[in-house]
């Protein structure tokens, strides 16, 4: 479980901060007109197009048990979202700072640096996630990343490190080739649904994914609508 830890580590540190930038807007008034700037744009807008919301109802469950294995589930994903979340942008930042350095001894020093930074910082934290968050963990990152943790182990350790990785994962039940696939699996789905009553509800902060997926096509699929009775 613990060996998780190391593509982990390699990920959350490629900078040390990350600064984020929202858009304002700001309003005046014209003729009676009403319009609208977005920072960034010297052009006025009469209306501002918003990203289309998903209304979710409330989560329903056939018993007492299937209701407890949920907020399980949710209580488990919130815990590692972060740090798929902080995975998936250290990985865009790594990956560019690689690539502005030359030689491979400076790239080798340089992910010497950051991983023994972050082994510091979230080492303690990683070792004490459970077997099922260290999965849901490997899930999230392929989430975030669209490569699996042994696809990564192999592009930044070597591919005989990932498949003793793997293996030692193996005896807790965790396999470093989990991908995410809320298409196909139900505990994904689930998985996908807490994520975005999170969002909506400003519990996690949302992060776009590096695979496609269209939730309302999930709930569709999965939340089956009962069959119509007969009218007498």
């Amino acid at each position: 479980m613990n060996k998780l830890i190391i593509i982990v580590t390699l990920l959350l540190s490629s900078t040390l901060l990350a600064q984020t930038t929202e858009e304002t807007t700001t309003e005046t008034d014209t003729s009676n007109v009403e319009f609208y700037f977005v920072e960034g744009d010297s052009i006025a807008r009469k209306a501002i197009f918003l990203d289309d919301v998903i209304v979710l109802g409330r989560v329903k469950f056939s018993d007492n048990d299937a209701r407890r294995r949920y907020l399980i589930l949710r209580r488990k994903t919130r815990k590692v979202w972060p740090y798929a979340k902080l995975a998936g942008e250290r990985l865009v930042e790594l990956n560019q700072r690689l690539d502005s350095m030359k030689s491979k001894r400076a790239k080798k020093k340089y992910t010497k640096i950051i991983q023994r930074y972050v082994e510091d910082e979230f080492g303690g934290q990683l070792k004490k996630l459970t077997r099922t968050e260290g999965q849901i963990l490997v899930k999230l990152m392929y989430r975030q990343t669209g490569s699996t943790t042994f696809e990564l182990i192999k592009d930044y350790r070597s591919g005989l490190k990932a498949f003793f990785l793997n293996t030692t994962a193996s005896f807790f039940d965790i396999s470093l080739k989990e991908i995410y696939d809320p298409k196909s699996v139900q505990e994904d789905y689930l998985i996908e649904d807490i994520l975005q009553r999170s969002f909506q509800a400003k519990v996690l902060e949302p992060q776009d994914p590096a695979i496609e997926i269209n939730f309302l096509e999930l709930k569709n699929k999965w939340i089956k609508p009962k069959p119509t009775q007969g009218i007498k």
